[in-house]
């Protein structure tokens, strides 16, 4: 059985992803926005199984100079 989750992205997107004085942000334009939010529910679907996540960085989708972002289903 495979588990896996396809992030379908929107074109133009742009994520990055700060902290500043312990405060976490992330910022995104419309595209990002969608993309961030079609990656949540799919993760959230009653057949992705829990301990499945989505791992970005910035060599994977989001901007350089961003943090690493980490979306766990539990």
């Amino acid at each position: 059985m495979r588990y896996g989750i396809k992030c379908n992205w929107e074109d133009g997107f742009e994520i990055n992803v700060k902290n500043l004085a312990g405060v976490t942000t992330i910022t995104a334009n419309k595209e990002g926005l969608v993309s961030l939010a079609n990656h949540f529910l799919n993760l959230a679907q009653e057949e992705v199984p829990i301990g499945c996540h989505l791992h970005f960085d910035e060599y994977n989708s989001l901007e350089q100079g961003s943090l690493e972002l980490v979306i766990d289903k539990k």
